[in-house]
């Protein structure tokens, strides 16, 4: 439908859009008679927990938010934090004659649309209002000419929604109950982070091999210049005509796996070099071959990533974030897309470019095409480039930061992309010897020049690998001729060690999912973090490093959920959920097959391979997590170290463990959280089990009669007591055991059972001030300290928390509060310009630890964070992610402690008794409310 003539004169016309930056960009272009207003995202979605569900639903429902026995028909709830929006969208169309949905041309975008329509019900002519850049031309162009919502999209969306809630909410217990509370599996993620942790398992079963080659540097007698160097440097090729050994002739195990090939250990290597010292050497051969490097092809979602992470730095999350920034801001197109493609106005700015920039030398005849490579690409979008018929260079946007950085690299990128090959020559030189022994050995050096560098001049890619050598690098080596006498200057045996493959970086896991055809590129950022936010992935450095906790998960997986972590499975249901966005399989079919199994579905339109991909029966979803009884939860955990040593994954975190609990030689001791699996050895596992730990009796307590032990927890030493086994663990008479941290003076062997008790009766109440609030001497984290209300002071002593008197406490009260410090320390580090506030980022050392701030926002460094180790992105994402859960919710204050005077008292209880009603109103409110806060917190993702 288009807009009628009328309303394009005149009429009030609401434009959605999904951002409030979005929002404020567009409503620059429309000008008058236009209402531009933001969803702020999904405006509803599945219920996040049973207390969200309408009461009209009941059983498998409440908890699934999807009624799986009625076509899988979702249950749809406008979010709590989205009410008070979709009140002001509602208000502000009531009083427009048109409705223009402008949310992003994806399938969540159309998602998006689709939902504002259901909910707001609009009773004017309505838009689908479509661009992949916000620019003026762009957006009055999307205004003149709308489209439909496109159905299809929105049913594809709901069926990855709708699966994915499934996978989750039916996986996720099984993690609860058999691993640890609070975790989550995921379609995508689960898969991910098996890839992490199979090659953690690589490492782990790696074996180095050490083999040795020779280096020989030779001259040719010529003084050159440096267009003709006077000596090559090559590497021994062969002996005899057999292959000397390479790093890649041994398998992980340490072992050749390439047959024939010569293995030089130091001995030999020493001698062969030896036995070369004065030999003549010649030039055996020369080939020389023409070289020529075509351009890259424009950036898509994930050639982004992966560039802005070797070149930049940034993560996924990073990226993303700052490229929308740019998209919102108008200076580049869409960012989630699988497509390389230019527009033909895009490729007139970019050869526009090239000839004012670098000369008409460097414009190839004709126009380059980049035909897409993304399998079930989904996305009608452009590749990623700058914004306009006109392309701005970096310097003319006026961006700075890391908007700037990711600008130009995506600029660069384009331009580059329809410039000239790069050409020149590549050499090869072999040359040959006979050494003392009579053995004929071939060293050979390989070099390369570039005669013209083309795209080059604009742009060239990075390399996953640091030492990696890139397109522009050359190696020119002696103008030689075959025949030609080089003498020997040095050759040197170099002894060489292989190395286990390199763990996965963001860039890498991003490349290795898409290679793979699994999930989507445009949720690969969002994939990681999640992973990384699950405690299934820490970062050391750049590199992705498998938590204890994630080999548990996977160990489960594997064995009980075989298909969900298959490889070729994932990519497979990708491609079913393709086939159901072309309209070439049908939604519900597909996924009873899924969830019930080979009768739960038709078998048409794709649905026959949801199941498996062999044929085989095989059960649903549903089947494999009820049987749950042969998930042995202490085996799944368990991983066996050596010397009889097993590492086990807890509840509380990874420990080792030798022996079986009480039995006489039994050790146990926890391992750090951030120890990667490959470096947990034998003997590093003694030394941990060598350390005090376990529970260390300490007496019987002579008032209660209880136990009282001593424990090395997660959180340091402690003690506690025993409570009979009896006592009601929950409920309203739950009884919860005393328990204290030791004083950082104390330790495990020789902490005694006065110290405990001593210890357990803290907190100790002072006194009372004036005002009759109680003073109370506690021991925290950070040490001794004194409370009143919400009013703490530090203490000297620790002894002080069991001799100071009242008037001491008072005394320390009627001091003003020490806030800071005299001087503000420096900060740790600096790392640059926040993507998102646009405001420079610190590390500073805070009372709780490093943490990261741009003076709005602070977060905390987590395991696996160091200051020397954190770079720019990993901030940027901590702040995003401390932003997205919002302020911290503020506990509510207590009252004072009242006055003892009867007449206080008296008051009180008036003054309780008059608002009974409004207290059990209250209640009620509160008491739902809780419910719906704890199943929300229990939800997986």
């Amino acid at each position: 439908m288009s807009p009628t003539s009328e309303t394009a004169q005149g009429g009030r016309r609401l434009v959605i859009v999904e951002s409030p930056a979005k929002a404020k960009t567009i409503k620059g272009y429309l000008g008058p008679g236009y209402v531009v207003e933001a969803s702020v995202g999904h405006i509803r979605d599945l219920p996040s927990g049973a207390a969200e569900v309408p009461e009209k639903y009941t059983g498998e429902v409440r908890r699934l938010g999807v009624d799986v026995d009625h076509d899988f028909q979702p249950i749809y709830v406008v979010n709590a934090d989205k009410k008070a929006q979709v009140k002001k969208l509602k208000d502000l169309l009531a009083e427009s004659d048109e409705l223009f949905l402008a949310t992003d041309e994806d399938r969540e975008g159309e998602a998006i649309a689709w939902h504002l329509q259901e909910v707001l019900k609009p009773k004017v002519p309505v838009h689908r209002m479509v661009f992949h850049e916000i620019t003026k031309d762009a957006i009055q162009q999307a205004v003149r000419n709308p489209r439909e919502l496109n159905k299809r999209m929105v049913d594809a969306q709901e069926t990855r929604r709708i699966l994915d809630r499934l996978y989750g909410y039916e996986v996720s217990p099984v993690l609860w109950k058999k691993v640890m509370r609070g975790l989550s599996a995921g379609r995508v993620q689960s898969v991910a982070t098996r890839l992490v942790v199979e090659r953690e398992r690589e490492r782990i079963a790696f074996r180095s091999a050490e083999y040795w080659d020779l280096t020989g540097t030779f001259s040719t007698g010529r003084a050159g210049d440096p267009s003709d160097p006077s000596s090559l440097v090559a590497r021994l090729a062969t002996v005899d005509g057999r292959r000397v050994a390479q790093g890649r002739d041994f398998g992980a195990d340490g072992q050749l796996k390439t047959a024939n090939v010569l293995h030089l250990d130091e001995e030999k290597a020493r001698a062969l070099a030896a036995s070369l010292a004065d030999t003549r050497f010649a030039v055996r051969s020369v080939e020389s071959k023409p070289y020529r490097r075509s351009p890259y092809a424009p950036f898509r979602t994930t050639t982004l990533q992966q560039e802005a992470s070797r070149k930049l730095g940034f993560g996924a999350k990073a990226t993303m974030q700052v490229a929308q920034k740019l998209y919102e801001n108008g200076f580049i197109t869409y960012m989630r897309t699988d497509s390389t493609v230019l527009s033909d106005t895009a490729v007139t700015a970019a050869r526009a470019q090239v000839t004012q920039l670098y000369g008409a030398e460097y414009l190839p005849e004709k126009p380059r095409v980049y035909a897409g490579k993304v399998k079930n690409a989904q996305e009608a979008h452009e590749a990623i480039r700058p914004s306009g018929d006109r392309f701005r260079t970096p310097a003319e946007t006026g961006l700075t930061g890391d908007q700037f950085k990711l600008y130009e690299l995506i600029w660069k990128r384009t331009v580059a992309s329809q410039m000239k090959d790069a050409t020149g020559n590549s050499v090869t030189v072999k040359i040959a010897g006979t050494a003392a022994d009579g053995r004929d050995a071939e060293f050979s050096a390989s070099g390369k020049t570039i005669t013209f560098h083309g795209f080059m001049k604009a742009y060239v890619e990075g390399a996953d690998d640091p030492n990696a050598e890139l397109d522009d690098r050359e190696r020119r080596l002696p103008q030689v001729a075959e025949g030609d006498a080089l003498a020997a200057q040095e050759i040197t045996a170099d002894g060489h060690a292989t190395k286990p493959p390199a763990r996965y970086t963001e860039a890498s896991l991003v490349k290795e999912l898409e290679e793979r055809e699994i999930g989507r590129p445009s949720t690969y950022a969002s994939i990681i973090g999640t992973i990384l936010d699950r405690g299934y992935v820490f970062k050391k450095g750049t590199a992705l490093v498998p938590s204890f906790l994630s080999f548990a998960v996977v160990n489960l997986l594997e064995k009980h959920f075989g298909r969900l972590v298959d490889y070729d499975f994932t990519a497979k249901m990708e491609d079913d959920l393709d086939r159901i966005a072309r309209g070439e399989a049908q939604a519900v079919p597909w996924l009873k097959r899924f969830y019930f199994g080979e009768g739960g579905g038709s078998g048409e339109g794709g649905a026959a391979d949801a199941g498996n991909g062999d044929g085989d029966h095989l059960g649903g979803l549903k089947e494999l997590v009820t049987d749950l009884g042969a998930i042995d939860a202490r085996e799944i955990s368990s991983f066996p170290v050596g010397s009889g040593i097993v590492l086990r994954v807890g509840r509380y975190g990874p420990y080792v463990e030798r022996g079986e609990k009480d039995q006489e030689g039994h050790q146990r001791a926890d391992v750090p959280d951030d120890l990667a699996p490959d470096e947990l050895t034998v003997a590093y596992a003694e030394e941990l089990l060598a350390k005090p730990s376990g529970d260390f009796e300490l007496g019987t307590d002579p008032v209660s009669g209880n136990q009282i032990v001593a424990k090395d927890g997660r959180y340091g030493p402690y003690v506690t007591e025993i409570l009979p086994e009896d006592t009601p663990k929950t409920g309203k008479n739950a009884v919860k055991p005393r328990t204290a941290s030791l004083f950082k003076s104390m330790s495990l062997d020789t902490v005694t059972l006065e110290d405990a008790l001593k210890l357990m009766s803290l907190p100790r109440v002072v006194g009372a001030d004036a005002e009759g609030v109680e003073i109370t001497a506690q021991n925290g984290r950070y040490g001794p300290y004194l409370k009143k209300g919400t009013d703490s002071r530090s203490l000297t002593d620790e002894e002080q928390l069991f001799t100071i008197t009242l008037e001491e406490a008072l005394a320390i009260y009627a001091q003003p509060k020490q806030r800071g410090r005299a001087a503000a320390k420096p900060p740790l580090k600096e790392l640059g310009t926040d993507p998102v506030s646009e405001k420079p980022v610190v590390v500073k050392d805070g009372r709780f630890g490093p943490y990261v701030t741009d003076g709005e926002t602070n977060a905390t460094l987590r395991t696996g964070d160091s200051v020397e180790t954190i770079t720019p992105e990993r901030g940027y994402e901590l702040l995003a992610e401390k932003r997205a859960k919002g302020p911290a919710k503020k506990a509510a204050k207590k009252a004072p402690a009242k006055k003892t005077a009867a007449k206080k008292a008296t008051t009180a209880k008036k003054t309780a008794a008059k608002k009974t009603a409004a207290k059990k109103t209250t209640t009620a409110k509160k008491t739902t409310a809780a419910a719906a806060k704890k199943t929300a917190a229990a939800k997986p993702e």
